[in-house]
């Protein structure tokens, strides 16, 4: 059952799950509002109309939500903006999911991979090549990049306020570089999360198919290129993360 506080303001049509947790003087402002399981809404926060907050979410004390949160996203500020990610849904600590630092790695032998004992996504060094002319990465098929692609795409001028991904693939391998500025990639196998902020064009991350992946904080001049398994597939993607764990519990019977 939820938990409700003293003073909060609860449109009759929102629909909330279990284990919810509402502060005081908390608005649900309007219809078509959804707080999934596991939600924590601090004091006096904002819920807009038509808003989902998804699972494990937490909505910080003040904060104006007026589009949807993400599963495990940690939101806070007026219009509310993702700081982080939860450790798990009943997790009251702000802290991210491991957060992997890439910098300590720079001294290893290249190509090499580390694993982020998150499934099987690992972090890839490529070959960096520097002298007076500059400085260039290479890398080949299976060393570098552990499958052929398929199909490629380039992510660019992203708002810092948006996100990216979002989803999970049933059979699509990807591989992320960020070439230019930097961005957070959070990994989620649904039961262990980390997250990687990259921001060197020799870094690279192997994400697995049944991986949900989420990439945010872009920096104004990120260049984000993601390397597929597969051509696009509409039927491949899992879109929500209610799915995602859906399919997972089908794989595991």
């Amino acid at each position: 059952m939820p938990n409700f506080s003293l003073g909060s303001l609860i449109s009759e049509s929102a629909v909330i799950g279990q284990n919810a947790t509402i502060g005081p003087r908390v608005v649900l402002a309007g219809d078509g509002i959804v707080l999934r399981d596991n939600v924590r809404l601090d004091a006096a926060c904002v819920i807009g109309e038509g808003v989902t907050v998804g699972q494990g979410a937490w909505v910080r004390a003040g904060a104006v939500v007026l589009r949807s949160v993400p599963a495990n996203a940690i939101v806070e500020g007026n219009p509310a903006q993702i700081v982080g990610y939860r450790n798990g849904a009943n997790s009251d600590m702000r802290s991210d999911p491991k957060l992997i630092d890439i910098h300590s790695h720079k001294h290893l032998d290249r190509p090499t991979r580390v694993p982020l004992d998150v499934s099987d996504c690992e972090l890839y060094l490529m070959r960096h090549i520097a002298d007076a002319r500059g400085a260039l990465t290479v890398g080949e098929v299976p060393t570098e990049v552990p499958f052929v692609p398929e199909r490629y795409f380039a992510v660019f001028d992203v708002p810092t306020v948006e996100l990216r991904g979002e989803h999970a693939h049933k059979q699509c391998q990807q591989f992320l570089i960020c070439l230019h500025g930097s961005c957070r990639v959070l990994l989620d196998d649904g039961q262990q999360r980390c997250e990687v902020i990259l921001d060197r064009p020799d870094m690279g991350i192997f994400m697995p198919a049944m991986i949900w992946g989420t990439q945010y904080l872009y920096s104004p001049d990120a260049v984000l290129l993601v390397l597929a398994s597969r051509p696009y597939e509409a039927e491949d993607y899992l879109r929500t993360y209610d799915e995602f764990l859906a399919e997972l519990g089908r794989r595991k019977t």
